[in-house]
């Protein structure tokens, strides 16, 4: 069975992995979406079942048993500071999406590789040339016209959500916690396997998820049939397709085509948005968006050059 699986692994080209990954969080949104539960549960159950569905894999193999064996209490440190940065993103995603529209919210939570360069620049000393400052620099201008763009121009947008502002500034706390994540993270994935490494990050993601969501006072249960099948859509879909499809692809391909490519999420988010709920962006939020992205592929290409 697990020579099976590491044969698919292989015969898989990196690419087209992520482009599946790329399809499946373009999913993420909508399931959100669809949802009544509290963002808190929402997060909480797509981690739980993410891991519930990735636990029974990493223990049964050998090889992923003896890494597990292997880890050291510098890596399980840097594995839980990843897992906890990840529950902030996630919570405050998840929550972004109940006061801004689907379009902005997640254009701008795919800014992380912004924060991930600076980051890596105010901690770990790397050179951060005149192309990434200017990539920053765009980016954030592109930031600035989502969040406030409709209001000083006076539009009023078919759909903005009941705070645009606040739900804009959730998301992008949202990709400053996903950038931490990817650095906590990023030496840690190259001294262990794919799934002993999200397993514990996962893990460590559920359990400052579950102590959010009992400070914040919601019930764990009594939620209808189809709200669980919604929490396991989003672990099956954008969790184990997505997410962890693409910590699979950074091992094979360079870290700004990764980058790149997880652009394609908020056009994907977009049009399902726009097909299944009416959600049509503004103008100023489209072109706000596309130079938010713009801003993020110079970045990403920069860092590489």
């Amino acid at each position: 069975m697990f020579a099976a699986i590491d044969a698919v692994e292989e015969r898989v080209p990196p690419l087209a992995g992520l482009a599946v990954a790329v399809l499946a969080v373009s999913t993420s949104a909508i399931l959100v979406e669809w949802s009544d539960a509290p963002s808190l549960v929402k997060a909480l159950y797509r981690v739980v079942f993410t891991t519930a569905l990735l636990l029974p894999v990493a223990l049964a193999r050998p090889s992923d048993r003896a890494a597990f064996a292997r880890i050291r209490p510098r890596d399980l440190v840097l594995a839980v500071a990843s897992g906890v940065a990840l529950a902030v993103h996630f919570a405050s995603w998840f929550e972004s999406l109940q006061w801004t529209s689907i379009a902005a919210s997640v254009t701008l939570v795919q800014a992380q590789p912004l924060f991930v360069v600076v980051g890596a620049w105010a901690l770990l000393d790397e050179r951060v040339g005149p192309r990434t400052v200017a990539g920053i620099a765009v980016a954030l201008v592109g930031m600035l016209v989502m969040s406030a763009g409709d209001t000083l121009l006076g539009a009023a947008p078919a759909v903005a959500g009941p705070d645009p502002l606040y739900g804009n500034t959730l998301a992008v706390v949202g990709a400053a916690g996903a950038a931490a994540y990817v650095l906590l993270g990023r030496s840690l994935r190259q001294r262990l396997p794919l799934l002993p490494y999200v397993v514990v990050v996962y893990a460590t993601c559920a359990v400052t998820l579950l102590a959010a969501t009992l400070a914040s006072g919601h019930s764990l249960v009594g939620y209808p049939i189809e709200e669980w099948v919604l929490f396991l859509a989003m672990a099956a879909g954008p969790g184990v397709f997505g997410h962890t499809v693409i910590n699979w692809a950074l091992a094979h391909v360079e870290s700004s085509v990764v980058s790149v490519s997880l652009l394609g999420e908020p056009i994907g988010s977009t049009i399902l948005a726009m097909v299944l709920l009416a959600e049509y962006p503004s103008l100023v939020t489209v072109l706000g968006g596309g130079v938010v992205l713009a801003g993020v592929i110079t970045t990403a290409r920069a860092r590489d050059a």
